[in-house]
């Protein structure tokens, strides 16, 4: 870490304790899963592609799929196992999934909470507000075994709120609203590391805002996802997927951040987390990286 950033990132930090708020407790180097896979989408998931690669991945329609709808915010009643947020992956072909949901951490901490995870295939986080998933799973049991899923060779995905809280650093994680880029909680589930995933990019205007927090941590590496895009991390290697962009934010690249410097990846389009380099499609040949934020 260069002088200038750790000087950056401890004047942010002595901010955050000025004005009450939860500095990342540890921010690590871009790294994905050591085993099995991520799907990160950037919310309003309709590309039966990608719904598929989760089901494939997971080990096909009869894979064990647990679906954590706690971002949704709605009352525990409405999250039986018939509940809304199955539907999509009923419909794309999926057979057993088991709905797990609580709003209280000290119920997440037990063994008979986290049971169904224990021979899960793969976990899905629908939408919603990304906080509540941090409020009722960070430090218990059920996060730990999120992660033994991973380390077992299983898949994690999760779209909208379920795609922020895969990163260390979680953004928009503002009980008081979405607007706040770097809200009152910043701390994810970490499946992947030293990146802050943003989501509805483009639909939403949202294509500046990550650049608040590689100022703010130059870091991390900042990724802004289109609607119905994901990317797919296995190692540490992404492809994109779907019908709109991938947005790299990277406070070491020949970018003029003032001016509201990032990059786009297309669909089929890879990314290298540990030596932050882009690849144009199937072809080893690197991704020019444009000025301004446009190609």
């Amino acid at each position: 870490m260069s002088a200038f950033t750790a000087l950056t990132r401890n004047a942010t930090v002595a901010l955050f304790a000025i004005l009450g708020l939860a500095a990342p407790s540890s921010l690590e180097a871009q790294s994905g899963p050591e085993n099995g896979s991520l799907v990160i989408v950037g919310g309003a998931l309709s590309d039966p592609e990608i719904i598929g690669t989760f089901i494939e991945k997971a080990g096909g329609p009869d894979a064990r799929i647990v679906v954590v709808p706690t971002a949704g915010g709605r009352d525990d009643e409405a999250y039986g196992d018939d509940c809304r947020c199955t539907r999509q992956l009923r419909a794309a072909g999926a057979t057993n999934l088991h709905v797990l949901h609580t709003y209280d951490p000290e119920l997440a901490d037990t063994e008979a909470f986290v049971e169904p995870l224990l021979d899960a295939d793969a976990v899905w986080f629908p939408g919603g507000r990304q906080w509540r998933l941090a409020d009722a799973y960070l430090g218990t049991r059920t996060e730990e075994a999120f992660h033994a899923v991973l380390r077992r060779g299983g898949v994690i995905g999760g779209s909208s709120a379920g795609a922020s809280i895969q990163s260390d650093f979680m953004v928009r994680g503002d009980t008081n609203g979405n607007r706040a880029v770097i809200g009152d909680h910043t701390e994810g589930f970490g499946f992947v590391t030293g990146v802050g995933i943003d989501q509805h990019l483009l639909p939403r205007n949202r294509h500046f805002d990550l650049l608040e927090v590689i100022r703010a941590y130059p870091e991390i590496l900042g990724i802004g996802l289109d609607e119905d895009t994901a990317i797919i991390v296995e190692g540490d290697e992404f492809r994109v997927m779907g019908s709109g962009y991938v947005a790299i934010y990277d406070a070491d690249a020949d970018l003029d951040l003032g001016g509201g410097g990032f990059y786009f990846l297309s669909p089929g389009d890879r990314f290298d987390l540990e030596t932050r380099t882009p690849m144009r499609g199937g072809e080893d040949r690197p991704v020019d990286r444009w000025r301004g934020g446009g190609r």
